[in-house]
C-alpha cells in the first residue's frame, strides 16, 4: 500500500499541501485541550523510491518539533497524548527529466489518547499524508531548491497542520476536547470540512 502511494507521489507534478506558516496567529480553538505527551516513532519508516536518506533520529526529531510548536500553545486543563508513527517518506532529489521532478512526501499514523479516561479517542490510527507546500518549487520540485533537512522541516510542519485539521474535524463531529460532548461547538479551520447540518 505504501509502495503504491509512493508511486503516486513520485508521478505527481502539481499536487501539494497548503502551507502551515500560521504559527504567528492565535491557535485554532480546540476546546479544553492540552498536549501532555508527544511521542513520535520512526523505527519502521519506509524510504520511498529515489528519496534522499533520513535517519530515524532526524525523522523523529523533525516531526516532534513541529507538533510541539503547533500544539504546545494550548493551555486547557484536560490532558491528551499523541502517539505518532512515521510510516514513510520521500525527500525529493532533482528529477530527470525536469518536468517529472518528484515531490517530497511524509506519511504518518496518529493516535490520540485521553489522559483522564485512560483510553484512545480513535481506535484506529488516522493516516495522514502530506506533500511539499504548493508554490515552494512549482513543477521542478524541491529537490532542486531545498536541502533534505529543509524538506523534512517543511513536511513536518505540514503534517502538524494536517493533524490540527483532523482534531478540528473530530471535535466538530465527535465532541472531542469538550468537558461535556453536548457542549462541543463547531469551529472552523482552513481545509477542514464542516459537519453536515
Amino acid at each position: 500500500m505504501l509502495r503504491a502511494l509512493f508511486a503516486l507521489v513520485m508521478l505527481s507534478v502539481v499536487a501539494a499541501c497548503s502551507g502551515a506558516k500560521d504559527l504567528d496567529q492565535p491557535p485554532v480553538p480546540l476546546g479544553d485541550f492540552r498536549l501532555e505527551h508527544n511521542i513520535v516513532l520512526a523505527e519502521s519508516a519506509q524510504r520511498g523510491p529515489l528519496s534522499r536518506p533520513a535517519t530515524e533520529e532526524q525523522l523523529t526529531a523533525s516531526v516532534k518539533d513541529a507538533v510541539t510548536a503547533r500544539f504546545g500553545r494550548y493551555e486547557g486543563t484536560s490532558r491528551y497524548h499523541f502517539g505518532i508513527s512515521v510510516e514513510g517518506y520521500v525527500l525529493a532529489q532533482p528529477g530527470i527529466p525536469l518536468v517529472l521532478a518528484p515531490k517530497s512526501a511524509l506519511i504518518l499514523n496518529v493516535t490520540v489518547w485521553d489522559d483522564a479516561a485512560g483510553k484512545k479517542l480513535n481506535d484506529e490510527p488516522e493516516q495522514i499524508t502530506v506533500l511539499e507546500t504548493f508554490g515552494t518549487a512549482p513543477i521542478i520540485g524541491t529537490g532542486y531548491t531545498m536541502t533534505a533537512e529543509e524538506q523534512l522541516t517543511e513536511l513536518s510542519e505540514n503534517a502538524a497542520k494536517a493533524i490540527e485539521r483532523f482534531l478540528v474535524r473530530q471535535q466538530n463531529e465527535e465532541g472531542w476536547f469538550a468537558p461535556d460532548a453536548q457542549d462541543a461547538t463547531p469551529v472552523a479551520v482552513e481545509g477542514a470540512t464542516a459537519p453536515p447540518t
